[in-house]
């Protein structure tokens, strides 16, 4: 087997959940470099992956977004002489930059039904029977890969391994609670004053408490800590908008517990095995991209419109946000404790 290309374009977490792929396609061809390609953005956060070569990012949503675009980077990545290409991502794009990459074997799913035309060979995703892991694990099938790995094993830059020790070092002093009210969509998000009563509850009860939030998030950490009324204490710690995506990570690795919305950070967490409790609103476990291990948790709640979407919405198609209010901050604390003080 000659250079191997793996594309997931979509959103971080998504990446993540690729790596079990990348680490299975690795073991079964260790002499062949491998070249991962994910949305402009998170590329920083793979390119210490022992399994890769290359980590490459592709503007989806900027200078290579037109149809035009993906044709002429297709015919780019000709050049690279690709034995194997595996696209976890389903969009035509993504397909057109897969058939003119001209590799030997191109491996995609087998809808939307133009995929058939343009992979050399398709696979069922099974969505609705599979978790996305397994789902990601379709795709080698053809391979003839006899066993695959079912855990991310997440490598950061030792730097930021580093960064965060020295941090710790000199700021920390007790059980720590990472809280991440943010996310792309807002009906993922559950309430600030929800996650503020979490924050105090740890505060009162001994642990320190670390606010994240990405760029553009910066708001609705300082809503969450106002609320909180432990703006003041020396047990807060804000780093919202502070820390590269790397730098995150690796803080993420060293928390004690982490409460988090469905999002990319979720799963960078739960990679790292971290013990970690998420809430799901509009999302559901069923959807198959769940946080995976004895350490993590899943709160939700029944209810019929649930789920309302694959991603989540910018607002409740229902009006009445059921799905965020009925988890309440006495569910969260009662998971949280138990991880915080063990």
């Amino acid at each position: 087997m000659g250079r191997i290309g793996i594309w997931n374009t979509a959103f971080l977490g998504d990446a993540v959940l690729t790596l079990p792929l990348i680490r299975t396609v690795k073991a079964a061809f260790p002499d062949s470099p491998i070249d991962f390609y994910v949305r402009k953005g998170v590329e920083s956060l793979f390119s210490a992956q022992p399994e890769l070569d290359n980590v490459y990012a592709y503007d989806k949503r900027g200078s290579q977004k037109s149809f035009f675009s993906a044709l002429s980077y297709g015919r780019e990545l000709a050049q690279k002489e690709y034995s194997l290409w595996i696209s976890a991502h389903t969009s035509l794009r993504s397909g057109v930059i897969a058939r003119w990459t001209s590799a030997h074997t191109r491996i995609g799913y087998n809808k939307p039904i133009f995929n058939n035309w343009l992979y050399t060979t398709t696979v069922d995703r099974k969505f609705s029977e599979l978790e996305e892991i397994e789902r990601l694990m379709q795709l080698v099938k053809p391979l003839s890969i006899a066993e695959t790995l079912d855990w991310p094993e997440l490598v950061l830059p030792q730097a930021a391994y580093d960064d965060a020790d020295a941090f710790w070092k000199k700021h920390i002093t007790s059980p720590v609670l990472g809280v991440n009210p943010g996310s792309v969509w807002a009906t993922k998000r559950w309430p600030a004053e929800y996650y503020a009563e979490v924050v105090a509850k740890a505060i009162d009860a001994g642990a320190q408490v670390m606010v994240f939030g990405g760029p553009g998030e910066e708001l609705m950490a300082q809503e969450v800590i106002e609320k909180s009324g432990a703006q003041d204490s020396d047990s807060l710690i804000d780093l919202s908008g502070a820390l590269s995506l790397v730098q995150l990570a690796a803080y993420l690795n060293k928390l004690t517990c982490y409460v988090t919305n469905d999002s990319g950070p979720m799963h960078i967490a739960w990679a790292q095995r971290t013990p970690l409790t998420a809430i799901f609103g509009p999302t559901v476990r069923e959807l198959g991209f769940f946080p995976r291990g004895e350490a993590s948790t899943v709160l939700e709640t029944e209810l019929a419109c649930r789920p309302c979407g694959l991603h989540g919405s910018n607002s409740c198609p229902k009006g009445h946000f059921s799905c965020m209010h009925s988890i309440t901050p006495e569910m969260v604390w009662n998971d949280v404790e138990k991880k915080l003080f063990v």
